[in-house]
């Protein structure tokens, strides 16, 4: 088997030759993707992608876990999530491509690291379409008229559209993904600017006063200790997964190196303003404990002050972010897939692409993957189902880990002279580079000792290890195979 690997990683080699040449090589087979999204698509992007169900739902039970010690993680676990933004922004100024950090791994750390950073984002967006379609479904009940529609109609419906959306052209999935983070942004903003009002003037909200001393007579910042603001991190962390999509957009963006670095340096401060301005807010206005974990905070708070249909403004917001989240996972697989199937990781069939430059093969693929988990979803034990979809996080984790080794890959490449090293860098790199994997370990480590379901999704690992190596050993005797047949019509 090793004699095989080095023959694989040999084969890919001798096409390319050094470094800059196999970027070259890498761009020429990237090629027939359009370039239609505009600077605002690219940019609402970026704005929406840091913005998802994580902060509109999910926020009211952490802040029942750690109370507003949650603005703390937010701003640290947001520090990390910008430093992965400007390791992959190297890369995208290095060579912007629609393959993004798979593309990336494959310069710079070989085939076979493509392979597994590959398939495991196939992973993370073909589960989490699942969850997404299924949320939007749920999400449809809320109005009476679609109480008696079957869940799976609305389920199916939504996926269609949006399917459809995506095979018309690239251009047509910004014009939604830009729609999509309108809305969510608009919904933030509405309650940081009605917020503050109350905040600045003092005025009662529900009976409460505003002000700083909410915090401090609820038991201040950490009213739990120091422990569940940790254990939290690992929660936390995933509300930022889809913001490295803005690196794949970059293959189809006209004027990349002038677009994606004032996307990316954006993103600091939107964490800033839109996660922990919301929730230095959401406890000052209101105590932290009127918050329940099973309703958006957002609504508690306009609930509070009498605004009438918040449930239904909300509603529309938080499938918004599910629509939004399944359209970037089908948008993402079909880029990455096709990069794989490029290297030879993939099966060809993944290479097609359609008269609008769009590769419908793996998007498809992926819709029948949200299309069959639909289905499981009714069949299998809730406890199963939850556990697959928590693998999710591991792909996660491990797209956000190749993005950084990537990159210090590339310094390493830039010190030997083998490529030119770009304007935009990661700030105090190699160090926060280091500091990010650090980081990122220590996130796996907190999810192991979420019980059941993060234990038994860091148990996993193994499984998946043996499955990706089942994977790879196809792929390379697929190569070694093709390789044979050239060396025999060559001898013919």
């Amino acid at each position: 088997m090793k004699s095989q690997i080095e023959t694989s990683q040999s084969a890919f080699k001798a096409k390319s030759g050094d470094l800059k040449s196999q970027s070259e090589w890498l761009e020429s087979h990237e090629s027939g993707y359009s370039k239609h999204l505009k600077k605002r698509h690219v940019q609402m992007m970026a704005l929406g992608g840091a913005i998802g169900t994580g902060l509109f739902l999910g926020a009211g039970a952490r802040l029942q876990i750690a109370g507003p010690a949650l603005a703390v993680v937010y701003l640290v676990c947001g520090v990390f999530a910008f430093f992965i933004l400007r390791a992959l922004g190297e890369l995208v100024m290095h060579r912007p491509s629609s393959g993004s950090f798979v593309s990336y791994t494959r310069e710079f750390m070989g085939e076979r690291a493509s392979f597994v950073a590959g398939w495991m984002y196939f992973l993370v967006w073909a589960l989490t379409g699942v969850v997404d379609i299924t949320a939007i479904a749920i999400y449809m009940k809320y109005w009476g008229v679609f109480a008696d529609v079957p869940q799976w109609v609305s389920a199916l419906s939504a996926l269609g559209v949006v399917t459809l959306m995506n095979m018309v052209g690239v251009k047509w999935f910004g014009e939604m993904e830009f729609w999509f983070a309108v809305i969510k942004v608009a919904a933030i903003s509405i309650f940081l600017i009605v917020g503050s009002y109350f905040f600045a003037t003092g005025h009662e909200v529900g009976g409460t006063i505003p002000g700083l001393h909410l915090i401090t007579d609820n038991g201040g910042i950490f009213p739990h200790g120091l422990l569940p603001a940790v254990i939290i991190v690992q929660g936390v962390i995933f509300a930022y997964a889809s913001i490295e999509l803005v690196g794949t957009a970059a293959g189809e963006t006209a004027d990349p190196k002038s677009v994606i670095p004032k996307a990316i340096n954006g993103v600091i401060w939107r964490i800033s303003l839109f996660y922990v301005g919301s929730v230095f807010l959401l406890v000052t206005v209101l105590p932290w404990t009127a918050y329940s974990a099973n309703v958006s905070p957002f609504v508690t708070f306009f609930e509070m002050l009498g605004v009438p249909g918040i449930g239904s403004i909300m509603n529309i917001v938080v499938m918004t972010a599910a629509l939004s989240s399944l359209n970037s996972g089908l948008y993402a697989t079909g880029r990455v897939l096709r990069s794989l199937a490029m290297g030879g990781s993939a099966p060809k069939i993944f290479k097609r692409m359609n008269s609008q430059g769009v590769p419908y093969m793996g998007i498809l693929v992926t819709m029948g993957i949200n299309v069959f988990g639909v289905f499981l979803n009714y069949l299998i034990p809730s406890q199963l189902f939850e556990l697959l979809l928590n693998m999710v996080s591991l792909g996660i984790l491990s797209t956000w880990a190749f993005i950084v080794l990537s990159q210090l890959r590339y310094r390493r490449a830039v010190k030997k002279g083998e490529v030119a090293m770009v304007d935009f860098k990661m700030p105090g790199a190699p160090f926060t580079s280091w500091l990010t994997l650090a980081f990122l370990l220590a996130v796996l480590v907190l999810l192991g000792f979420d019980y059941p379901n993060g234990t038994y999704t860091v148990l996993s690992i193994p499984v998946i290890a043996v499955v990706l190596l089942v994977g790879w050993s196809r792929v390379v005797r697929a190569k070694v195979r093709a390789d044979e047949e050239v060396k025999a019509v060559q001898a013919t």
